[in-house]
């Protein structure tokens, strides 16, 4: 079933349940994949649980804090770049827990939310359980969006790029922008850049080993952190494979960039000399940079 632009809020309310309403049922859109198919299955979504969204998907920590109030940094810089503006029609594509769909609601925009992940629905809907304005939440598959042509203005894509396997990356931003209106743009961020985990990772750990501090640093920089991440990072990016994702998908304007946390450490100089190097100066900010950026336009 697709939903109409101008039917969205009655069928959201109807067939798939605004979270404001009564209680709604569970929705999922998915297409049938064939069981001689070769590509690598879907990471199955029992991964995604309420304590992985609790305690280790970015921003868990300012979500329990603020009880959703606040984003984290990277969510809250992510965001930035959307640029909502009320009367905007706006969806978030994998909401997990819901504060992006609570903060474009709370915009004046039309806020729609959907995740792969049963928990990430309940979760977003208890977010949004007392918000005002058009807004709705459904299960969906990223592959096969439940929206005719040209319905949004923005959809945001903030830290789900790395857990679709390329084949399922390339036909998501296919329906990213169909269900685009002209104009309207994606937002992703995604993290880590897949370069820095490739051969700056190795040695930064090589550096913390010689400190004494090589027990914090895994061989496998996946597991640097957040365990989790080594069974749900499928599909890690760089500038230019980030780039070449949305080209296929005949976005324009295409903009990848990258960025990194702040690091708050009272190191010595020679160490502090060798981060403003590795962040600062092209080309190594290409691989000791951590987060990737983008943006493109239908």
């Amino acid at each position: 079933m697709l939903i109409s632009p101008a039917d969205i809020w009655d069928c959201l309310h109807s067939e798939i349940g605004l979270v404001s309403g009564s209680r709604p049922r569970d929705t999922i859109y998915s297409r049938t994949r064939m069981s001689n198919d070769p590509r690598p299955k879907p990471l199955p979504q029992d991964l995604y649980t309420e304590e992985y969204f609790l305690t280790a998907c970015e921003g868990f920590e300012e979500f329990t804090q603020s009880e959703g109030e606040h984003l984290s940094r990277r969510l809250s810089q992510a965001f930035q770049f959307a640029t909502v503006q009320p009367g905007m029609r706006v969806l978030d594509l994998g909401c997990g827990r819901g504060e992006i769909v609570r903060h474009v609601s709370r915009l004046g925009a039309e806020s729609f939310g959907i995740d792969y992940a049963q928990v990430a629905v309940r979760m977003t809907r208890r977010v949004m359980a007392h918000e005002s304005g058009k807004s709705g939440v459904a299960r969906s598959d990223a592959k096969m969006l439940p929206f005719v042509s040209d319905t949004f203005d923005r959809v945001l894509m903030f830290d789900v790029v790395e857990h679709l396997h390329p084949w399922e990356l390339d036909t998501c931003l296919t329906e990213v922008r169909r269900i685009l209106k002209p104009g309207g743009q994606i937002i992703i961020h995604t993290a880590p850049n897949r370069w820095y985990d490739a051969y700056a990772y190795p040695i930064v750990r090589q550096l913390r080993r010689l400190m004494g501090q090589g027990a914090k640093y895994p061989a496998n920089p996946r597991a640097l952190n957040v365990a989790i991440n080594t069974e749900v990072h499928v599909n890690e990016q760089d500038i230019l494979r980030m780039r070449a994702f949305l080209k296929r998908a005949q976005f324009h304007g295409i903009r990848v960039w990258l960025d990194t946390p702040p690091q708050h450490r009272s190191e010595g100089g020679l160490m502090a000399a060798l981060r403003h190097i590795a962040f600062n100066w092209v080309p190594f900010a290409w691989f000791f940079e951590r987060e990737v950026f983008a943006v493109g336009a239908k």
